[in-house]
């Protein structure tokens, strides 16, 4: 039965973030307002979109138990933690992974996939 599934900006291919069994995924989120812009700059936007969707959800950045993150440079790995390091709470980070990759889209450089307690 899916009625103990919600799904947040269901769309043809995938939803923003879908809500099951106390847990929130969120789809990989690139950057929306900075994209184009450097690494640091595209995942301050991210993580600002993340804050949303995770509201949405009825959870918030402390609540994140996990977070899969994909840079086009491994070599931007400290710009990427400059935008991270302001953001999570000390005490509060998820387990985390980083690699290198190739993103869907030009002008993206930075993806970031978390899943959630709600």
């Amino acid at each position: 039965m899916t009625t103990d599934i919600r799904r947040i900006d269901p769309g043809k291919r995938m939803s923003t973030a879908v809500i099951h069994g106390g847990k929130v995924y969120l789809a990989g989120v690139v950057a929306d307002a900075a994209a184009g812009k450097s690494v640091r700059e595209q995942t301050a936007d991210i993580l600002q979109q993340i804050d949303e969707i995770l509201a949405q959800a009825g959870s918030d950045k402390t609540r994140i138990l996990k977070a899969n993150i994909w840079l086009t440079d491994i070599a931007t790995f400290d710009q990427m933690n400059q935008a991270w390091d302001t953001w999570a709470v000390p005490g509060q980070t998820p387990a985390r992974a980083t690699v290198e990759s190739k993103l869907a889209g030009s002008g993206w450089s930075v993806e970031i996939m978390v899943e959630a307690a709600v």
